[in-house]
This record gives C-alpha cells, structure tokens and sequence, in this order.
C-alpha cells in the first residue's frame, strides 16, 4: 500500500487509485494499472456528467505519462463506456488526461513548456514523440486555456498587423494588446473576413468599448475597424508612412541613377544619353540616403555633402524625407502644423513620387493626425511580430496554422505553460 502511494505522487495523480505497479519487458516500461476513485468514477468523457455504465468498451488501455528517470512510464486503467444523457454511449472521464487523448495531463504540460522554451529537436529528443505529436499537444493546452480565461477581456487599445507565416501567401492576423503588451488574438488570413472573425469572438459590446486601434494603412483593416469598432480611433503607424518616404526617395535616387549612367533613351534619336560618370557614387549613397543623420558614419556624411553639390533633386528628396521624420518626431500640435507645411513643400517640390506622397498622405490625414495626437505605433505589433518569425522556424513541421497559433498564444500571451507540479 505505502508502494503505491508513492506511486500516485510521482506521477501526479489525483482521484486516482493506484492498484499495482510492474514491467512491461517487451515495452521495457513501467506500468502504473489505476482507477478513478469514487468521486471521479462513473462520469461522461465529454461533459463530466455522473451518468451510467453502458460497456466496458475496448478493455483496458494506456497513457504515455513523464518518464521516471530513463524508462517510460504508462498509466493504465479500464476504458469503460458510460451512457451520458447529452452525449450518448461514451468513454468515461479520467482524472489524468483528457478525453480522447493517448497522453497524461502532466505529459502535456512538459511537452508544452518544452516547446514554447526549447527546440523542437530537444524537445522530440528528450520526450520520444512525434513533432506532429507536439502539434497536437499544444493545441488541446492552448484550448484548455481558452476555456478557463478571457484573453479578450478589458481590451481597449490594440494593434493589428499581418504576418506571412508559410510561402503560398499564408498569413496569419495578429492582435495585440497596448496595455499589456501581450498577444490576445491570433487567426488565418489576410481579409475582412478573416479580421471579421475576431471582433464577431470580441463581440459588439466588448468591441464599441475598444478606444485606439494602431495598424498599417491597408485598406481592408480600416474598412472593418470602421465598421465593427465604431468608437475606436484608429492610429497611423509612423514606421510605416516613413517608409513610404524612403519608397519615393528611392525613386528618385533610382531616377538620378539612371541620367548619369546613361540610360535615359533620347525620345528623337531613340539612343541612350551620355554617361556622367556619377552613377557608382549615386548608388553607393543607397544607405546614406535610407539612414538617419544621426547614425550616419564620416564616409556617409561625405556621400549626401557630395549628392547636395551635384544633384539638387536627389537632395530635395533626402531633405523631404527627413522633413517628414521630423513630424513624427515632435508629434502633438507642433507635428501637425509641420505636416501642413511638409504636404505644401512636397507639391511644389516637382518631385512626382513625393506630389503622389502627398496626396497619399493627405487620404490617411486623419489616421496621421491621430497618431500625432496619441503617440500609438506598431513598435510593439512589429516586435511580437518578430517572436513570431521565431517560433514559426520551431514550428516548422506542424501541418495548418492551428498549432502555429496555439503556439503563439502560449508564448506571447498572458498564460504560458507551466511545469507539471509547480504552483
């Protein structure tokens, strides 16, 4: 008796019997042969309603449990059906794993831990199961959460943003909480739809309460921000209206690359132009021109003093770009009046990719102004972002994006997995 108590507290159980323990020499595995206790026996696998017995089903069978030291370890009970009242003839609950499931509860909880902190050789390796396995470990713990806590609760600045998970154009959505700073929400697709189903989980109450929205400017998420947040105001991401900036810069830098390397194409002669000899120099200046001033090394320097003496445009360029990242950088009342005066100095700038800017910009003011206004980026998006990155080269293997997701939720929100036995 005391052998079998010791038993039931290295593997964890609760209402649980332990009636015997030995080896199995063709698995080379110990055997831990339990039953549930009185209060646990006799209940539905699928709702845990006490129901009564119908069968005994398939007979007695197994659950990988944690491995004691070297050797596996299988727990092994009698898989008796029940005739539950919702959900007819059914396996009866256990108390050490789920229902359905060919692993222990505390099994799933390591493989889980193991896998949002190690690497899936490491965590194969030292578990001696499948990666897919690990897929669907991951994704019954992600699920148990889920049913126990409200990752949506009290949402009221968020960001959104896509993230290219598999090749095929296979993105997943992802929201994240400003607030906390966790991942509350993640789901398939790059569509209104795919965005609709999250705010159809938030619902419409929970949704007219949401105060910000930070996003990037693609059209499909302010549609439905629009639409299903009402209430919300929505932020442009500075990061990205910059890169809109070195977008049209780069234009130009490709423009004047072009002239002095001689391929503008005479429209009478239909014959190249001559070459200046400036061409290597100009797209030498590429990451001069992208930088900011102040991470700019001597050699840089001297490369945008030699673009200021010899092509006006090119510098015209650099300086509306620089004008705009100072927008961003004052913010508030000043960056306003600043983005009044930069969308002025960039129509009458005769650059055509930066009078196309400015009319850009001009579409999203509103979104601009908001930002300017609240300070709200996607810094915190891009960085979850690239924990995603992450874990999706770990996660390489899985088939479909459901443990990709589990994953992520697991270790980016507000829930991660803990260690069987710790509290």
């Amino acid at each position: 008796m005391q052998n079998n108590r010791v038993w039931q507290r290295a593997c964890g159980l609760t209402g649980t019997v332990v009636e015997g323990v030995h080896i199995d020499d063709k698995t080379n595995a110990i055997i831990v042969s339990v039953r549930p206790d009185a209060r646990a026996r006799n209940r539905c696998g699928r709702c845990g309603r006490r129901s009564p017995g119908y069968d005994r089903g398939a007979g007695r069978r197994r659950w990988r449990g944690l491995d004691a030291g070297t050797t596996k370890v299988f727990i092994e009970a009698e898989a008796q059906r029940v005739q539950c009242r919702l959900h007819g003839p059914t396996v009866a609950r256990v108390p050490w794993a789920r229902h359905g499931v060919g692993h222990t509860r505390d099994f799933d909880a390591m493989a889980a831990w193991l896998t949002v902190r190690t690497s899936k050789s490491a965590t194969c390796q030292l578990l001696r199961v499948a990666w897919r396995t690990i897929g669907s470990i991951i994704t019954r713990v992600n699920d148990d959460v889920e049913a126990t806590v409200d990752r949506l609760e009290g949402l009221r600045r968020i960001g959104i943003d896509e993230i290219s998970y598999k090749r095929g154009h296979r993105y997943l959505i992802v929201v994240v909480d400003h607030d906390t700073g966790r991942l509350v929400w993640a789901g398939p697709g790059r569509s209104e739809s795919a965005l609709n189903v999250f705010f159809d989980e938030l619902g419409e109450q929970r949704a007219a309460e949401i105060t910000h929205v930070s996003a990037d400017m693609a059209d499909w998420i302010a549609k439905t921000v629009a639409c299903r947040a009402p209430n919300a105001i929505r932020c442009a991401d500075p990061f990205h209206v910059v890169a809109w900036a070195i977008e049209a810069l780069d234009i130009e830098r490709r423009r004047a690359w072009n002239q002095a390397s001689g391929r503008r194409v005479s429209a009478s002669t239909g014959r190249r132009g001559r070459t200046t000899g400036n061409s290597r120099q100009i797209a030498r200046s590429r990451y001069a021109l992208w930088k900011n001033p102040n991470d700019l090394n001597g050699r840089q320097r001297q490369q945008l003093d030699w673009i200021a003496k010899t092509d006006p445009k090119l510098w015209r360029a650099y300086l509306l770009k620089e004008g705009l990242r100072y927008v961003f950088a004052v913010k508030g009342e000043e960056g306003k009046e600043a983005l009044d005066r930069w969308l002025s100095w960039a129509r009458r700038s005769r650059l055509p990719s930066f009078v196309v800017l400015a009319n850009r910009i001009t579409k999203h003011r509103q979104a601009i102004d908001a930002n300017l206004e609240h300070g709200l980026s996607q810094g915190l998006i891009e960085s979850t972002n690239t924990k995603i990155r992450l874990l999706t080269r770990i996660a390489f293997g899985f088939h479909g994006p459901q443990p990709l997701i589990a994953l992520a939720l697991l270790a980016l929100g507000s829930h991660p997995p803990q260690l069987p036995g710790r509290t």
